[in-house]
């Protein structure tokens, strides 16, 4: 049975029917922490527990550490994106770790930012080294990957489109929302991450909407991917694509043909004037909710709430 961990600014905790009990450990980081499962698993058999909503909650995933991520990896995303899903290669970015902030911390768009998105993501937390050449397979998950954690990957569309940088556009501090919570996973329920449901809402409408069966890698072929190149540790995340439903999608092939007949300043500011009149995008005061889980809630990510902040 999963457990569900959470963590303040001065302890980590485990979740059990809707209450925090503390975890008797001295971890520092996610890394020491998963290390600690007996005192993990050992917590919440008391009356120490104290309601969940009265906790200041964090990142479960403590920083530094590396967050890399995976382009492109749902079909939706990709038709939405203008690609053949059959014909996406797997491929990854990074964002730096400073981009990390807990559930609940505002999104702050900096002022040079016009196209503000977001973009709802299955996080894998390492809870073990992957080392360079690894193959994993499905029945290997479990050895590598410790747990869950739903992650908002916010992208700045105009710097990741008009300099084809990834790693500035989605690096800026508040661009990674993880929580609230980190849920670790017995051996047997890897078989259902097929299951979860990738939910995201702007001021309560509903945006993204799939199920990770909508993945063109899974969590195993992205892993072994990334480990021809990429050694993971302990306390890492992967964060493994977006649905599609974000605010930035392909134009129609027509004005995409127009738009190559011109020159690239020009062809670029009609882009972006267009772009910035789609409602899509995320406006000061709006509130991103987002959540993953199994239909019948025995794999719950949880949900978090953040509101964007215009800097």
């Amino acid at each position: 049975m999963s457990v569900n961990v959470l963590r303040t600014d001065d302890r980590w905790w485990v979740e059990r029917d809707g209450l925090a009990h503390p975890v008797d450990t001295v971890a520092a980081n996610t890394a020491e922490l998963l290390a600690d499962r007996e005192a993990v698993m050992a917590a919440g058999g008391g009356t120490d527990g104290v309601p969940v909503e009265t906790l200041e909650l964090l990142s479960p995933v403590t920083t530094p550490c590396r967050v890399v991520c995976q382009m492109v990896n749902y079909r939706s995303h990709a038709r939405d994106s203008g690609f053949d899903p059959d014909r996406v290669p797997i491929t990854f970015f990074r964002k730096a770790s400073g981009s990390v902030c807990g559930p609940y911390d505002k999104i702050v768009k900096p002022p040079h930012v016009r196209l503000l998105d977001y973009e709802i993501e299955l996080g894998l937390v390492m809870g073990a080294t992957l080392p360079v050449g690894a193959t994993v397979t499905e029945a290997d998950l479990p050895a590598y990957v410790a747990g869950l954690v739903v992650a908002d990957d916010v992208s700045a569309r105009d710097v990741q489109l008009s300099k084809t940088q990834f790693y500035e556009s989605k690096s800026y501090p508040t661009f990674t929302p993880l929580g609230p919570r980190l849920v670790l996973l017995e051996a047997e329920e890897f078989a259902r991450l097929v299951d979860l449901r990738l939910q995201l809402s702007v001021n309560q409408v509903l945006r993204q909407d799939r199920t990770v069966a909508d993945m063109i890698a899974p969590p195993a072929a992205a892993l072994t991917a990334l480990a021809r190149f990429q050694e993971m540790a302990p306390g890492d995340v992967l964060l493994t694509g977006t649905p599609g439903g974000t605010a930035l999608k392909a134009p129609p092939k027509p004005v995409e043909m127009l738009g190559s007949l011109l020159p690239p300043s020009l062809k670029w500011k009609a882009f972006f004037d267009r772009q910035a009149r789609v409602p899509a995008y995320l406006r000061h005061g709006d509130v991103v909710t987002a959540r993953i889980a199994t239909g019948d809630h025995a794999i719950d990510l949880g949900c978090q709430r953040t509101q964007v902040e215009y800097a």
